[in-house]
């Protein structure tokens, strides 16, 4: 059905609002420092509403010193699946805080083929981190009942395996480089 005439916004209206909005990014990642959750929760809300302008702060709050504010970032990043936060998120997998880590691997979840690139990098380099092996392992394994099961079987099988510091950087590289593959011939 066709929208009358001055039924709904117009582009340049929502380029007013979305530019008005962004505006408000500073004071809304301050507000994910507030005490209230509820005024946190808006805030984040308000962050996801704005998209991408919000993504490069949302990812500098992943470094705040406040471990609330940190989870709001990265809870903020997994509903707007903005493939910019993955790699900020694969770090957050090393957070000190175990409910930071969490959010930040069901970010990944979410984020679903954009962010498995970012990860599989990450076990390549960095397989000695028991941290970022444990996250990666919630997120290959919520990810292999998909589409996604034969790319990151071997790799879920070698975090799984008796020496997965040396197994998981090479099954990362080959589940990788079957990813590349995959995605030119799309």
């Amino acid at each position: 059905m066709d929208k009358a005439p001055g039924c709904g916004a117009r582009d340049s209206d929502k380029e007013h609002a979305v530019a008005h909005d962004a505006q408000s990014i500073p004071v809304l990642i301050e507000t994910l420092s507030n005490r209230d959750g509820l005024q946190r929760q808006a805030a984040r809300e308000a962050l996801v509403h704005i998209g991408d302008p919000a993504v490069a702060p949302l990812i500098a709050a992943l470094g705040d010193s406040r471990e609330h504010v940190r989870w709001e970032a990265a809870k903020a990043l997994g509903q707007m699946c903005n493939p910019a936060a993955a790699p900020a998120l694969v770090r957050t997998l090393e957070d000190r805080e175990g409910g930071v880590r969490w959010v930040a691997a069901h970010a990944l979840i979410s984020m679903e083929r954009l962010g498995v690139a970012p990860l599989l990098e990450a076990l390549m380099s960095r397989s000695n981190s028991v941290l970022l092996r444990d996250g990666a392992h919630h997120v290959l394994r919520a990810l292999c009942d998909g589409e996604l099961a034969a790319l990151l079987s071997p790799v879920l099988a070698a975090l799984d395996g008796a020496e997965p510091v040396l197994q998981a950087p090479v099954a990362a590289q080959a589940a990788l480089a079957r990813l590349n593959t995959n995605q030119k011939g799309e």
